[in-house]
């Protein structure tokens, strides 16, 4: 069974940072996967925050995170990470991580119909 687990998240002061984990199981890094970043904040649609593929090394990120956040992964973990630098008020949200394993996407994309295995989630709340 695919799972993927959310943890890091928190409260942190405008500028500050934090690191969000996702923790898949159910499938390995070794074969084709894309692992997407959403985040929804109250009242808001869910968008499309950063994603990244098996293949290339492909990294996306929505343009009101550039230049701050950081997507990585860990194959020996079975682990993607996000790194949030920067962090301003308007980041605050509840954060996603959501898996397309045995991906048939060449590159990830920041569409949720793309992603079959979601987490339940993790909030971030950035104080002015």
């Amino acid at each position: 069974e695919v799972q993927v687990v959310e943890s890091g998240g928190g409260l942190v002061q405008a500028g500050g940072s934090l690191r969000l984990s996702c923790a898949a199981s159910g499938f390995t890094f070794d074969d084709d996967y894309a692992i997407g970043w959403f985040r929804q904040a109250p009242g808001k649609e869910r968008e499309v925050v950063s994603c990244i593929s098996s293949s290339d090394d492909y990294t996306y990120y929505a343009d009101s995170v550039k230049g701050r956040f950081t997507i990585s992964s860990d194959k020996a973990k079975n682990t993607v990470y996000l790194q949030m630098n920067s962090l301003k008020p308007e980041d605050t949200a509840v954060y996603y991580c959501a898996a397309d394993p045995w991906s048939q996407t060449y590159y990830c994309t920041g569409s949720t119909g793309e992603y079959g295995y979601w987490g339940q989630g993790t909030q971030v709340t950035v104080s002015s």
